[in-house]
C-alpha cells in the first residue's frame, strides 16, 4: 500500500513539473514575442536588424547563396508538407499510432495558419533589396516559425520514441536543433527578413508546440478513458 501511495505522489509530481515547466515556457514565450511585435511597431529594432544582415554576411560567406537557398528550402511549405505525409503515413501504416497522425498535421498546418493570422495583424513589409524573389509580409518569419514548430516536434518525437540509443538521441536533437537556427539564420542572409522577424517566428513557433502537444495529449487520454475498450483506439507504444 505505501509503495502504492508512492508511485501515485512520483506520478503527481511528475506531471506537476512537466506542465509547471510548460506553462512557463510558453507565458514566457508569449511575453517575447508580444515584445518583440511592440518593438516592431514602435521601429526600435531597426538598428538591430541593420547589424545582423552584416552579421549573416560576414558568418554564411558574401557569396554563398546557392546552398543557402537549398537549407531555406527545408522550411518551405512544399517540403514540410511533403515530409509531413511521409510521416504521417509511417505512424499509420507502419507504427500504428494513429494520434502522431493527428499530432503531425495540427501542428504543421496550425504553425502556417497562426502565422498567417499574425503577418496580417502587424502587416510588416519585407527588407528591400532581397537576394531572392519573396512575397507577402515579414513578420513574423513563416519559415522559421514553421521551422522551430515542424522540426521541434520531430525533436520532441526523438526523446519519445529514440530511447534506448543514447548516442544517436543526442546527435538528432542536435541536428535538427541546429537546422532550426540555420534556416532562421538563411532568412536574414538572403534579405527576406528581418531578424526580429526570424526571433518572432522562433518564439511564435515554439509556443504553438507547447500548446499542441499537451492540448492532443489530453485529448487522447480523455478518449481512450471514455472507450478504453474499444480496439480501433489501441496503439504501439514507443521503445
Amino acid at each position: 500500500m505505501t509503495n502504492y501511495f508512492r508511485r501515485i505522489g512520483a506520478g503527481f509530481m511528475l506531471f506537476a513539473a512537466e506542465f509547471a515547466v510548460t506553462l512557463g515556457l510558453g507565458a514566457l514565450g508569449i511575453v517575447g514575442f508580444l515584445a518583440l511585435g511592440r518593438q516592431v511597431l514602435d521601429q526600435d529594432a531597426a538598428g538591430f536588424d541593420a547589424r545582423a544582415f552584416h552579421w549573416a554576411r560576414h558568418l554564411l560567406g558574401a557569396n554563398e547563396s546557392g546552398w543557402v537557398e537549398k537549407i531555406t528550402f527545408l522550411a518551405s511549405r512544399n517540403f514540410i508538407t511533403a515530409v509531413a505525409l511521409l510521416l504521417i503515413g509511417y505512424f499509420l501504416f507502419v507504427r500504428r499510432h494513429r494520434w502522431y497522425t493527428l499530432l503531425v498535421p495540427v501542428v504543421a498546418l496550425g504553425s502556417i495558419t497562426l502565422n498567417l493570422v499574425l503577418k496580417t495583424t502587424y502587416h510588416r513589409p519585407r527588407p528591400l533589396l532581397p537576394l531572392v524573389s519573396a512575397s507577402g509580409l515579414s513578420f513574423p518569419s513563416g519559415h522559421a516559425m514553421i521551422s522551430a514548430s515542424f522540426y521541434g516536434l520531430l525533436i520532441y518525437l526523438v526523446l519519445t520514441h529514440v530511447r534506448r540509443q543514447k548516442v544517436l538521441r543526442l546527435v538528432l536533437i542536435a541536428g535538427l536543433a541546429g537546422l532550426i537556427l540555420l534556416i532562421g539564420l538563411t532568412r536574414v542572409y538572403l534579405r527576406v527578413h528581418y531578424a526580429s522577424d526570424v526571433l518572432a517566428g522562433f518564439t511564435a513557433g515554439l509556443v504553438w508546440l507547447l500548446i499542441a502537444i499537451p492540448l492532443l495529449q489530453y485529448i487522447e487520454k480523455s478518449v481512450k478513458k471514455r472507450f478504453k475498450y474499444a480496439p480501433q483506439l489501441a496503439e504501439k507504444q514507443p521503445e
